[in-house]
């Protein structure tokens, strides 16, 4: 009887990702600015930056490169404590292009929510009506700040969320990654324009200034270590639900690489979970509680499944059902993200990434994590 617990998870579970799937596939992809109008925005895209020396020039360059006209583009760069040659790096590009401005933070402006912290001075330096933010180790296509603004200036949205994806090489580690991130970013893009919940992801958000000040920034968050695109994203939908958008277009598609092993993966994911716990938005705290539950079952059904053969064909059906539902909705997604030829490894990941799921999970409530040198624990 005990087996009837993951089989009604599991059942809950394909109908989630069959709702998904639809919202996704009802999502219209477009491309670029949609009308022949000069833009008129000034544009402030913020660059928190910490230990990037291998990757700051290239996001800089990239930006550099944009179609959206110079005069109406200014890039902020933060340097959150660097202890390589990012600010360095920085400023040399500085010292030669006026858009661009560098601040380093003071040892005074530091507290526990680091990046929230080099967010915000960014936006205080801002002199900009649209707040673009991204990483450092991105890479922005040319289109990027005229595809945002073109959503701001022609639908009126006021918190715009956009698609990032990984650089996969042939690394197990990579591939892995590169699956369950687009899983992520599919459920993103179909969870946002039906408004089911909130979700984004900070490498490539823009929002106004105007609504930054409106919904006081940061203000009930700032003490927390993570959640500068989330949360923040959640305090706008609820002032502004209409006017919060994801945009799928390749013109606004961010690259960036993935964690570089296995330790730093997991370092990743702890982090990205432990915002679970302060998430306002219930939807998704219940939809994360859905996902854990079941891969705990699954977990739990596995092992059992070493001493019961109920419980070994229980195991084996209810795997090759999720790994097939997966794909079902995945499908659609890699093909937008051009990705599709590592959905082939999809089957041979699953264990892996049902005992990672509860591991990541797990430590993310109650563990702690390390991130640019930093060691964060709960409180």
């Amino acid at each position: 009887m005990w087996l009837i617990v993951p089989f009604v998870l599991l059942a809950g579970y394909i109908i989630l990702i069959a709702w998904y799937r639809s919202a996704w596939l009802d999502l219209t992809e477009t491309t670029g600015k949609r009308n022949n109008q000069e833009p008129k925005t000034k544009v402030s895209i913020i660059v928190p930056a910490r230990n990037e020396q291998d990757n700051i020039e290239n996001c800089i360059r990239s930006i550099l490169a944009q179609t959206y006209p110079a005069q109406l583009l200014e890039m902020i760069i933060i340097d959150d404590g660097s202890e390589d040659e990012t600010a360095a790096i920085a400023n040399r590009f500085a010292a030669d292009n006026y858009q661009i401005k560098i601040h380093s933070l003071l040892a005074s402006e530091a507290n526990r929510s680091h990046k929230k912290r080099a967010v915000e001075k960014g936006i205080q330096l801002a002199t900009g009506d649209l707040i673009v933010a991204t990483d450092a180790d991105c890479i922005q296509p040319a289109r990027w700040i005229e595809t945002l603004v073109s959503s701001y200036e022609e639908e009126g949205n006021v918190f715009i969320a956009a698609p990032v994806m990984y650089y996969t090489d042939n690394s197990v580690c990579s591939i892995f990654q590169t699956l369950d991130f687009l899983s992520l970013q599919g459920i993103t893009g179909a969870s946002v324009h039906r408004r089911f919940h909130t979700m984004c992801n900070g490498a490539n958000i823009g929002y106004t200034k105007k609504v930054f000040a409106e919904v006081k920034g940061f203000a009930g968050i700032d003490a927390l270590p993570t959640g500068d695109d989330m949360l923040l994203m959640h305090k706008i939908f609820l002032q502004h639900p209409s006017k919060v958008t994801w945009l799928k277009t390749k013109d606004a598609l961010v690259l960036t690489g993935a964690a570089p092993n296995w330790k730093a993966f997991f370092q990743q994911r702890i982090r990205w979970a432990s915002k679970a716990a302060f998430f306002d938005d219930k939807r998704i705290f219940y939809v994360l509680l859905l996902v854990y539950l079941l891969n705990v079952s699954l977990l739990l059904t596995g092992i059992a499944s070493f001493f019961s053969l109920s419980a070994l064909k229980a195991f084996l059906v209810m795997l090759v059902l999720k790994t097939i539902t997966e794909l079902w909705f995945l499908i659609p997604v890699a093909r937008f993200f051009n990705k599709e030829k590592w959905l082939w490894y999809f089957p041979l990941m699953q264990l892996l990434h049902i005992v990672y799921t509860v591991i990541a999970g797990w430590l993310g409530r109650f563990g702690k994590y390390e991130w640019k040198g930093r060691v964060i624990a709960k409180t």
